[in-house]
């Protein structure tokens, strides 16, 4: 017991050979992002990543974390591929939706920035919205080089309503990437 929750109580985890989210959420997101622009012919890349990124402190950066400081950080190095991103050329979506839930989708959604959403009580968003929020990503010229959060609230959407809210979200801004965070140490024997 004590290995799988450790000394603190919490659950222990750690990541497989090759399966760190320095190697899956950076260098695996860097790769195809080159393999997108070296291609020449990707018109839009739609990321689904994750609420939280300009929080160096919340605890999804402590999972598989070592005592060295290196492993874990999943948040920062998803961020720093959103980043990568933006400054590949192309034309991007990235979507950070707060907690995923398995509920039914067709609810009301909520759009912010910078992770502001993360001060609601109820942050969370069905898996079926997230979905179809990338989706009509593709289809909404409004949504063309945006970097928003989303969660959704119990209430049902109107139809229709979450599209408009999207193709009018330009009021919102963007997620700044101007935000100092600390680099995400590599693991021992890589380079980030």
């Amino acid at each position: 017991i004590l290995k799988l929750f450790g000394r603190s109580g919490r659950p222990s985890f750690w990541f497989r050979k090759g399966g760190t989210p320095q190697e899956v959420d950076w260098i695996g997101q860097k790769n195809q992002i080159d393999a997108a622009v070296q291609a020449g012919c990707v018109r839009h890349i739609v990321l689904c990543s994750s609420m939280g990124g300009t929080q160096p402190d919340n605890f999804l950066n402590t999972i598989g974390q070592r005592s060295d400081g290196s492993g874990g950080q999943i948040l920062l190095w998803k961020r720093k591929a959103e980043q990568y991103l933006i400054n590949s050329g192309l034309k991007y979506t990235i979507i950070h939706p707060g907690g995923l839930t398995d509920k039914p989708g067709g609810r009301r959604l909520v759009f912010g920035v910078d992770d502001e959403l993360l001060k609601q009580t109820v942050r969370n968003i069905p898996r079926e919205d997230v979905a179809e929020v990338l989706v009509q990503s593709l289809f909404i010229r409004a949504m063309r080089k945006r970097s928003l959060d989303v969660i959704s609230q119990e209430e049902e959407r109107l139809p229709g309503a979450a599209w408009t809210s999207m193709t009018t979200s330009t009021s919102l801004g963007n997620c700044r990437y101007d935000i100092e965070l600390p680099e995400p140490v590599p693991l021992p024997g890589t380079s980030a």
